[in-house]
């Protein structure tokens, strides 16, 4: 009868170990590729430096348009900006410029 009791013990221990073990794989499966898994949040990270960075550069272009705005309005006009957008924008030159294509 003992033999028996042994055996069954064994059994139901590594049912036990089984079921834990298959547990146990299942969360670290999922704290590393889960959706809020390790490798998510090193890709947000990096999303979140490359918008980090967008942003700033938009800023700079932000800041250089309103510049570029505020030197062609009403109250303060840049003669030369607005003789060098005259000639992007339409395609004119003076007569003493020298064109090179």
């Amino acid at each position: 009868m003992s033999y028996r009791r042994s055996q069954k013990v064994g059994l139901s221990t590594a049912l036990f170990f089984a079921i834990f073990l298959a547990l146990t794989s299942y969360f670290v499966f999922a704290a590393i590729q889960g959706d809020y898994g390790h490798i998510k949040r090193i890709q947000v990270e990096s999303e979140e430096k490359r918008l980090s960075l967008r942003l700033k550069a938009l800023k700079l272009e932000r800041k250089q348009l309103k510049n570029k705005t505020y030197r062609l309005s009403d109250g303060y006009l840049d003669l030369d900006l607005l003789d060098e957008r005259v000639r992007k924008v339409l395609g004119m030159a003076r007569v003493n410029d020298v064109i090179i294509r």
